[in-house]
């Protein structure tokens, strides 16, 4: 069963990953569900760990960079909260 999804992308990319999915007579929706099954089909520890391979960079946009935010302790989130309210 499918199920709708509202995503957000780059003007750009959204119309290169379109030509591309025309191209291989393929929707942009089969496109999208392909690499998110490629990329949930096995325990990656990062996503510099996934192979990407050569037709995603082509629809990719420059240089990826993946920012990591620091794991929040519970004592990190309580005085963050509480300080939040004086």
């Amino acid at each position: 069963m499918d199920t709708k999804l509202t995503l957000s992308f780059n003007q750009d990319v959204v119309a290169r990953a379109k030509k591309y999915a025309a191209e291989n007579n393929i929707s942009l929706s089969r496109l999208i569900e392909h690499l998110l099954t490629q990329v949930t089909a096995k325990e990656y520890k990062s996503l510099e760990d996934f192979p990407i391979s050569d037709w995603v960079s082509m629809v990719a946009e420059g240089e990826v960079e993946y920012k990591k935010t620091p794991k929040a302790t519970r004592k990190n989130s309580k005085d963050e909260f509480f300080s939040s309210k004086k």
